[in-house]
């Protein structure tokens, strides 16, 4: 029988962004979280406390620190990879999962609408490519920002600061769809 990934000792570490404080939990399969600005340092460690009871803060060891920094840059504006960077994804269900590998393929600057994503699944179900990634627990690893409406619109987002803060995540990554090229303009609205 498997091990309960909340029975092996987790960790998390804060970092600071161009965009706010961000966390990133961790055991010894992988990446268990990532968890974007809650306003500052207390709420973003509260939030990961909550997320991951009985959790610990350290120092990263040197291969979670590639991945902070390559998330880092990310948020600065850099293009970065991060298909690399191991998830520990034993909680995750099936079908969350595999829209996780889709939003992971979508590289930085780019977006797909849900509908897309879910027509790549060989589904017709929109709501239920939405629902998962509201379920993300790896946001911006996992780049579930980059999942648009179909109006180009930005759609929902679970983080702190919602469709806002997924819009201001597109603009630093520079997003556009080749299909609409007035993305950019409809990110910029309220």
């Amino acid at each position: 029988m498997r091990k309960h990934p909340s029975e092996s000792p987790a960790f998390y570490t804060l970092f600071e962004t161009s965009i706010g404080p961000c966390g990133l939990a961790w055991n010894g399969r992988g990446v268990i979280g990532f968890q974007l600005p809650e306003g500052d340092v207390s709420a973003t460690r509260g939030r990961l406390a909550k997320r991951f009871p009985g959790i610990v803060e350290v120092s990263p060891p040197q291969h979670v620190q590639g991945t902070i920094t390559d998330v880092a840059a990310l948020l600065q504006g850099e293009a970065r990879d991060l298909t690399g960077v191991a998830l520990n994804m034993d909680d995750v269900p099936d079908f969350d999962r595999r829209v996780y590998e889709i939003a992971r393929g979508i590289p930085p600057g780019r977006v797909l609408t849900y509908g897309e994503v879910a027509s790549r699944l060989g589904i017709n179900n929109a709501r239920a490519i939405g629902q998962a990634l509201g379920r993300n627990p790896f946001a911006v690893i996992v780049p579930c920002h980059r999942v648009v409406a179909a109006n180009g619109r930005p759609g929902g987002f679970s983080a702190n600061g919602g469709a806002t803060t997924k819009r201001r995540l597109l603009a630093i990554e520079g997003a556009r769809r080749d299909e609409s090229p007035t993305l950019f303009d409809l990110m910029s609205e309220g």
